[in-house]
């Protein structure tokens, strides 16, 4: 327990003076909130000796309501100290993790980690965010409290001392005994949250797919299992948590019994006064509360421990390296892009294998191959979405790991085949190409990317908010967009990852326009399964199991009669080009 305690004030960070200072204030209060039965311990001895305590009953008052102003003062000064800081913490914390998503490796949201950091990101830091912060406050008070009734036990007789640090012992053994048990459920229980999270966004993000083959009742059953799991977990984490309960209640019992027994033999033998007695018989109401309370709120610890270890798991995935302190020469006589002898491979499977080629300034490269192939992993490796395993991609001569990731991105403008926009205005979302663009740019980018018009159709024009992920505008209208927001950044390089497969006739046109805008004297490499984007190209590169087939122009390809013509002709046939496709 003070080992979580330890753990989250280390990682306030510059915020933990403010709550190891409210320590103080915690202590104060546990010390305030024995005072009451001191005072009243005071009067009863005094009028169980015969005096008068009319004058004592009226400083006695005064003393109550100073002790407990005092009290609500420390409360109020201890909850500022450690609750704002939670909030600011876990804010700052956000932040962290949203700098430290964006310089992972693309590899690790194609590993299924999205539901996790929706999980981490809701459900774990909110709840370690608003009761955790709360709930140590409370902890340091119990802890005060409790050494300070134990100190009082030995002065008032060393027997019943002996008893209540058993008793306290006793409890922080059954305390600790329960936490490792839960500590475990606890972590099976967050998994499943995050496995429930993971079926929800499903479920949410194909809706479209599932409606369209009537796979409603197959979708949904995977989401209702889930639901049903989850409710199992956490019947099963009560079902730990519960007789451990009932432990902690039955040694407090047994401690308090205990310690009345005794207190009444040693008034009975005379070596204890009537009054003291009394005073003792007051605090035992209250005496192994703060302990017992301590524990009995473990469970809510030990699973603030499992959404910290999931937090801290997140962070602790290597980053990509942004260290590099090279930049691009404004002039360069070669290349402008060269890949030498690179291969890479996911987890154990290799997708590229030693491949290597050049593209020169202003020139078009296109890729073809079969899925799966290695094709997109060229314009991932390119963007630096993923580092090499070994060889070197350059642009401009320079080792793209040897600059920082902004300005390689400086260098690249990228399409997509699957567009994302954000819920923002259109205009928001095309001046992210580059911000501090005018609205006039704005508007010319987007007359060059043919999407001008429709704009200006939709009612509050450039203003209009669309829907997330641009879900109010039909595929070819948000490629348009998308493509607006290249034409606006305007980098020497671009990157086409099938960027036409899946618009209509009509929208290709445009598109294909759009597209036409975009690469005016760029350097450009083309993803694409379409014959008449590529067969323009300056080179075509025939991608197949990770290794470059065949390369060449599309009339020398052609002339080759290789595993390029063999695709062309499936094509034409309207023939789906299968991986391993063979030379003719």
């Amino acid at each position: 327990m003070i080992k979580l305690i330890h753990r989250i004030v280390e990682a306030a960070g510059k915020r933990k003076l403010r709550i190891r200072l409210a320590y103080i204030f915690c202590f104060i209060k546990g010390l305030l909130m024995k005072s009451p039965v001191i005072v009243a311990f005071l009067v009863i001895d005094r009028f169980l000796q015969g005096n008068d305590v009319t004058d004592l009953f009226m400083k006695a008052s005064i003393a109550m309501a100073a002790i407990l102003l005092l009290q609500i003062i420390s409360q109020y000064i201890g909850d500022r100290l450690q609750s704002a800081t939670g909030f600011e913490m876990f804010a700052d914390m956000r932040i962290a993790i949203g700098e430290h998503l964006k310089n992972l490796p693309m590899g690790y949201y194609t590993e299924g980690n999205i539901g996790k950091i929706s999980s981490i990101l809701t459900t774990d830091m909110s709840m370690v965010e608003e009761v955790c912060m709360s709930q140590i406050a409370q902890l340091m008070t119990y802890f005060f409290s409790e050494a300070i009734m134990i100190i009082f036990l030995f002065v008032f007789d060393y027997r019943v001392g002996i008893v209540g640090l058993i008793t306290t012992a006793a409890i922080i053994l059954c305390g600790k005994a329960s936490q490792k048990q839960i500590q475990r459920h606890s972590d099976l229980r967050q998994a499943q949250a995050e496995r429930l999270t993971s079926a929800v966004i499903d479920y949410t993000e194909g809706m479209n797919i599932i409606k369209t083959f009537n796979m409603l009742g197959k979708s949904s059953k995977d989401l209702t299992d889930n639901f049903d799991r989850s409710c199992k977990e956490n019947i099963k984490f009560e079902h730990v948590v519960h007789p451990w309960n009932i432990r902690l209640g039955v040694i407090f019992a047994t401690g308090s019994a205990l310690t009345l027994g005794i207190c009444v033999l040693l008034v009975m033998n005379g070596v204890i006064t009537t009054s003291a007695f009394v005073a003792m018989m007051l605090f035992l109401f209250d005496l192994y509360v703060p302990v017992y309370a301590l524990y009995n709120e473990s469970t809510r610890l030990t699973v603030m421990s499992a959404c910290m270890d999931r937090i801290e798991e997140v962070l602790a995935v290597p980053e990509l390296d942004d260290s590099g302190k090279c930049i691009f020469p404004k002039k360069y006589e070669g290349a402008e892009v060269e890949f030498e002898n690179v291969s890479f491979a996911y987890d154990e499977k290799e997708v590229l294998k030693n491949i290597s080629f050049k593209m020169k300034p202003n020139t078009m490269t296109a890729v073809v191959g079969p899925s799966g192939s290695g094709k997109s992993t060229i314009a991932n490796l390119l963007a630096r979405f993923w580092d090499v395993n070994s060889g070197t991609v350059r642009i401009k001569g320079v080792n793209i790991r040897d600059v920082t990731m902004q300005q390689l991105m400086q260098q690249i403008s990228m399409v997509f085949q699957r567009v994302y926009l954000f819920r923002d205005t259109i205009y928001n979302n095309i001046v992210m190409g580059r911000p501090d663009a005018t609205r006039e740019e704005v508007i010319e980018a987007a007359k060059k990317a043919r999407c001008y018009d429709f704009i200006m159709a939709l009612p509050d024009g450039f203003d209009t908010v669309i829907g997330e992920g641009g879900a109010t505008l039909s595929g070819g209208e948000k490629q348009r967009i998308s493509i607006a927001r290249c034409i606006l950044k305007d980098s020497p390089i671009v990157i086409l990852d099938e960027a036409t497969a899946s618009v209509d006739a009509d929208n290709e046109s445009l598109i294909q326009e759009a597209i036409s805008e975009l690469v005016k004297d760029k350097t450009l490499l083309v993803i694409a399964h379409r014959l008449k984007t590529i067969r323009s190209a300056d080179e075509i590169l025939v991608v197949d199991d990770g290794i470059i087939k065949e390369r060449g122009t599309h009339a020398e390809l052609m002339n080759k009669g290789g595993l390029y013509k063999n695709f062309t002709e499936k094509i034409n046939s309207d023939i789906a080009w299968k991986k391993g496709a063979k030379t003719a």
